[in-house]
Order: structure tokens, then C-alpha cells, then sequence
């Protein structure tokens, strides 16, 4: 029985995995070791383990690695910190295979661990492109370090390719966020205002900013442009939290300010998967810098007001309207998304990212495929 250890440090990724886990764990030829990190353990960020326990996953180890900081500095130690915290961790287990998703600081801090203990990594989502974050550079160091890559669309497998990884070594699989939206059980209109305590009316705008690293300098000067402009749109807004990066916490102060002061606005720490898609269904626009309206919001044909750089290079579908930083942008944008004639135009809408299987393709590969000599060592392939 191969011993599939799977990493999650954010709510983010959770969502992603979440499907991935239970096919993993439900496997008679599988057994899952779950670690938990990052923001999950963190009271901040909302102490989102709690969800995953509430799932009925069962969590085998917890690396402590976030400091209490926002800049360069703490995130340079908590990858540090996460590189021995890991180490102990996965020696420990002794997973034949350690599965990891995206980009993240605390990814990368797993990934530079297991490949010293010479364990064979497997990387969901290589090859995508956000030219704004550090997640760049990120992404594409585990993609080199990884001995299987579980990229969502081909146009991404082609640059893994072109990364010099060998073609067997790549499996084309969907994004695994797609997977929610099919087997979840999406919450009524009547629910979600109810367990939310909001009222969702027209226009209801739902709102995620996460920092763009790369421009962390003029984080400030964007947060307050974002929040002039929705506070010209007199609308009813829902925010959530960013991530966990440079200036996070800058932007969570601005955010909660701005609740104080605008009555028909409310920030949520954390959703959880069934109430945050439940929302895609319902509001009229989501806006900021998400990944989430490149990837999942195209299945609802929901308009998606994508602002600067963070997300800039993923392929995206005709419902995301790009915008700059400036106030004049933003409202231009909005005005747009809210436009009937482009809400119609989006009926029939195709997520470039597939349709909701990607689960049980990754679950059959880790089945099947050789931990031998040919995996572990790799070849550049020209």
C-alpha cells in the first residue's frame, strides 16, 4: 500500500484538495498522512484545522511555521522555520509520495525537505504564471524539484515541457477546484443569507484582495483606490480575508475600517468551500485579485473584475474584465460587469479549466505509476 502524504497550509488550498483527500483516503490501494501548516493553525486566519477536523479528515502531523509578521523578513523565516519543521516530519512518515498544490511559501519549504530525504514529489497546478507575486518564482522552483505534475489545462503542460520535464512525468487533470462545484451541494439563496447573517441584494459585490508581493511598496496606494471605488458603488459588499503574505495585515486594517464606516459591507475570516461558491452563485460581481475568478467563477458565468498584476499570466475565460489600480478603473469595471448585455453574453460560458473530475485522474496516476529509479532520478529533457 503506497503511503501518499499531502500537505495543506491555507483555506485556499484545502478547498482544492478537499475531494483529492477523501478519493485518497476512501482508496483501499492508498493511505493518506495529512499535514496541516500555515494559516490552518493560526487563530488569525480564523483556525481553519477546525474545518478540516469538521470533514472528518484525520490530521497525522502539524508544522508550526507562520510567524506573527507581514514582511519580507518574517515570510524569509517562516520558510526556515517550515525547512526543519518538515524534515522532522517526513522522516517520520516516510511517505512514498509527498502531493502538494500551487505556489505558496509553505509548499516550498515542504518540497526543499522532501527533496533532501529523496521523496518523490508530486505537484498539482505547475506551469501557471502570476507575474505580480513571488508565488512566480515559487511555483515554478517545486515544478523543477517535483518528479510528477498534475498541471490544469495543456497550455500549462506545454510550458512544464518546455521546463525540460520529461512528457511522462506531466498528466493533464482539470483544476481540482471544479471538483466542488460538481459534487458539492450548493446552499439556496434563502440559506446562505440566513447562515451569513446578510442580505443579498442587487448589486451584491464579493470582494478578495490578496497582496501583490512583487509591488508590496504600493500596497497601501491600491487597498485605498479599491475602497474608494466600491464605496462609490453604493452597493452591498462582502469581503474576505487575504492570504497570508507581505502586507496582508495592512490590507485586513484598511478593509475592517472601511466595514466601520459602511453600513451595508461585512468581512468573513473564513467561508469554507459550500458558503464561498454558494456566494458565486448568488452575487452580481466578484472583484479584486483571486484566483478564484479565473478559475472557478467561469462555471457560474459570473462576472469577475480582475485588478493588476497579481493574476496576470493565467489563461482566463470572457467573463473576467482586467482592470489597473486606479479608482477611475476599477468603477469602469464594475460598471461594466454589471452591464445586462455582458451578463448575457456569458450564457453557455466554457471554464477553459474542465469540468469537475480531476480528483479521481490524480488519485489513478499515484496508483499506478512506478516509484522506481526511472521516477527519482531526473533527466532534462531537451
Amino acid at each position: 500500500m503506497k503511503k501518499i502524504a499531502v500537505i495543506t497550509g491555507t483555506r485556499a488550498d484545502y478547498g482544492l484538495l478537499h475531494w483529492i483527500l477523501k478519493e485518497i483516503d476512501e482508496d483501499t490501494d492508498l493511505e493518506l498522512r495529512l499535514i496541516v501548516t500555515g494559516m490552518h493553525l493560526s487563530q488569525e486566519f480564523g483556525l481553519t484545522i477546525k474545518e478540516i477536523e469538521k470533514d472528518g479528515f484525520k490530521i497525522d502531523e502539524k508544522v508550526e511555521m507562520l510567524l506573527s509578521s507581514d514582511t519580507g523578513v518574517g515570510i524569509a523565516k517562516s520558510i526556515g522555520l517550515g525547512v526543519i519543521g518538515f524534515a522532522d516530519v517526513l522522516e517520520r512518515l516516510d511517505p512514498d509520495i509527498l502531493l502538494v498544490l500551487g505556489d505558496r511559501f509553505e509548499i516550498f519549504a515542504a518540497c526543499t525537505a522532501a527533496m533532501a530525504l529523496n521523496i518523490p514529489i508530486a505537484h498539482i497546478a505547475g506551469g501557471e504564471s502570476t507575474e505580480g507575486v513571488i508565488d512566480e518564482q515559487i511555483r515554478h522552483a517545486i515544478t523543477k524539484m517535483s518528479h510528477i505534475h498534475f498541471p490544469s489545462i495543456e497550455f500549462y503542460a506545454k510550458r512544464i515541457r518546455r521546463m525540460g520535464e520529461e512528457d511522462w512525468r506531466v498528466f493533464v487533470v482539470g483544476g481540482t477546484g471544479l471538483d466542488h462545484i460538481k459534487r458539492l451541494d450548493l446552499m439556496t439563496k434563502d440559506e446562505i443569507e440566513r447562515v451569513l447573517d446578510i442580505k443579498i441584494e442587487k448589486p451584491t459585490l464579493l470582494v478578495t484582495y490578496h497582496p501583490v508581493t512583487l509591488e508590496s511598496e504600493d500596497t497601501d496606494r491600491q487597498v485605498d483606490e479599491l475602497l474608494r471605488a466600491l464605496e462609490e458603488t453604493g452597493a452591498r459588499i462582502i469581503f474576505t480575508y487575504p492570504n497570508a503574505e507581505v502586507k496582508s495585515r495592512e490590507i485586513i486594517k484598511k478593509i475592517k475600517g472601511f466595514v466601520l464606516n459602511y453600513p451595508k459591507a461585512k468581512i468573513f475570516i473564513n467561508l469554507g468551500q459550500r458558503r464561498y461558491l454558494s456566494l458565486l452563485k448568488y452575487v452580481d460581481v466578484m472583484i479584486g485579485n483571486s484566483s478564484s475568478g479565473i478559475i472557478e467563477a467561469p462555471s457560474f458565468e459570473l462576472p469577475v473584475v480582475n485588478i493588476g498584476n497579481r493574476q496576470k499570466g493565467r489563461i482566463r475565460a470572457r467573463n473576467v474584465i482586467d482592470v489597473g489600480y486606479t479608482k477611475e478603473e476599477i468603477i469602469k469595471g464594475i460598471d461594466r460587469a454589471l452591464d445586462k448585455g455582458f451578463k448575457r453574453s456569458l450564457k453557455g460560458l466554457k471554464n477553459p479549466y474542465g469540468n469537475g473530475d480531476s480528483s479521481k485522474r490524480i488519485v489513478d496516476v499515484l496508483k499506478s505509476i512506478e516509484i522506481d529509479d526511472r521516477l527519482l532520478k531526473k533527466r532534462f529533457s531537451d
